[in-house]
């Protein structure tokens, strides 16, 4: 019977040791007026190779959430689109679009600390994205409205015909 990462010896510690980070990183960007109080990290063979705190505010970027910044860090270092094997550690459960980002990054795992209750009683509620999702496109808050174009579907063909894609 195999044993995953957290079942080993001192395990708990590591994965304390790295989530105490990724809150340290929540409270720099909170100090430095970055954006809300959200830090992550990304470790591979136990080492950081990335680490983000939200940044929102500082970059006028509405995706520039923890996650997505220590993901990109980690790519951007490893020069990979997934992150295979790595761990993420995030200081609060993530929103729903860090959570398709990390989805995408593919990691090993993703712990965290706080949870998107406790962010919420902080004025940072996902309730409404997470309602919406499951509606009709046409029935979202912000309606999403799909237009007939000519030859749109093309690129997918494109696509699949390309004889040197990378799948992902």
């Amino acid at each position: 019977m195999s044993t995953s990462p957290a079942d080993q010896p001192g395990a708990h510690d590591e994965h304390g040791r790295f989530l105490q980070q990724a809150v340290d990183l929540a409270g720099r960007g909170v100090a430095a007026g970055d954006g809300g109080p959200f830090g992550a990290l990304v470790v591979l063979d136990g080492e950081v190779i990335g680490e983000g705190w939200n940044r929102v505010l500082s970059s006028n970027d509405p995706t520039a959430h923890a996650e997505v910044v220590a993901i990109r860090a980690a790519c951007q270092r490893l020069g990979t689109f997934q992150l295979t094997g790595a761990l993420v550690y995030a200081s609060c459960e993530p929103c729903p679009m860090c959570l398709g980002a990390v989805y995408w990054a593919r990691p090993a795992a993703l712990y965290y600390a706080s949870t998107r209750h406790d962010a919420a009683r902080a004025d940072f509620s996902d309730a409404v994205i997470y309602d919406e999702i499951g509606l009709d496109p046409a029935e979202r808050s912000i309606p999403f409205r799909r237009l007939d174009v000519p030859k749109a579907d093309e690129v997918f063909q494109e696509w699949l015909d390309k004889a040197d894609r990378t799948a992902y």
